[in-house]
């Protein structure tokens, strides 16, 4: 886990892994169970994803939602993967214009891109991350 704090010394963001063979968190079964629910993934990826990188903030700045995105996105760059973006009602339809945009999944919750396409939504005017 990889966090970054705030002065107060409240934690603002955090990054950890999870998958088969990392650390505690990677109990295979554990990864699946987080991930039962998400079956239009492996359909639109074409791959059954093992492992994940989760980033959050603990903040709901407008702040603070960029630079999650960003931070997400330079992470991609080096280790690749798709981002997994929650949706809030009526950005699916906005997210699925958007450049490097793989699919549109959950009844239209989640959107699975590239590191182009967290760059681009981070640029678009209707941006917001789901706190």
């Amino acid at each position: 886990m990889v966090g970054v704090h705030d002065r107060s010394g409240e934690a603002a963001a955090g990054a950890d892994r999870r998958g088969q063979g990392v650390g505690h968190h990677g109990d295979e079964s554990t990864f699946e169970a987080e991930h039962e629910d998400e079956p239009e993934v492996e359909a639109i990826l074409g791959f059954k994803p093992t492992h994940a990188v989760n980033v959050s903030a603990c903040c709901n700045r407008e702040i603070d939602h960029v630079t999650t995105a960003l931070l997400t996105a330079a992470v991609m760059d080096v280790i690749g993967g798709v981002a997994n973006v929650e949706l809030l009602d009526g950005q699916a339809s906005v997210v699925a214009g958007l450049p490097a945009v793989l699919g549109i999944a959950g009844d239209d919750w989640m959107a699975l891109g590239s590191a182009e396409f967290l760059r681009a939504w981070v640029g678009h005017p209707a941006f917001r991350l789901v706190k």
